[in-house]
């Protein structure tokens, strides 16, 4: 899969890092590790590193479907960051439809320190 997942409980931080190619299918298994690993707390914030995928392969509808699933709470920020613009365009896509369906904080970065300063996170703290 590529897509992996790191839970900072003490940071209170998931960090998703993903590469190549994407599919629906490939997000819907990392959503359904999330919801029964015992250190994942939908209150914690996130960040969704992109910068290596090279595609995304999913449509309107499984967009729209999965951007809609409540897996954080309203109190969670949640930065994507992609340095390709038409993956970001996918990041801003997938934030309008989670918006639409729910209270969310998702933000889209084209710069990791960027993400990391909205998040509250050092540039420093060697997570990446």
């Amino acid at each position: 899969m590529p897509i992996d997942y790191v839970v900072h409980k003490d940071r209170r931080l998931v960090i998703i890092t993903a590469s190549g190619r994407l599919s629906a299918k490939d997000i819907e298994g990392r959503i359904a590790q999330a919801m029964v690993d015992s250190d994942f707390n939908p209150d914690y914030d996130e960040i969704s590193d992109l910068r290596a995928v090279t595609s995304i392969d999913m449509s309107m509808p499984q967009t729209r479907t999965l951007a809609r699933r409540k897996i954080y709470s309203p109190k969670s920020r949640r930065a994507i960051v992609a340095s390709d613009p038409a993956i970001f365009g996918m990041g801003r896509l997938w934030g309008a439809h989670a918006e639409l369906a729910q209270d969310v904080q998702i933000q889209v970065f084209y710069d990791l320190s960027a993400a990391l300063k909205w998040l509250g996170i050092p540039e420093d703290s060697g997570l990446f």
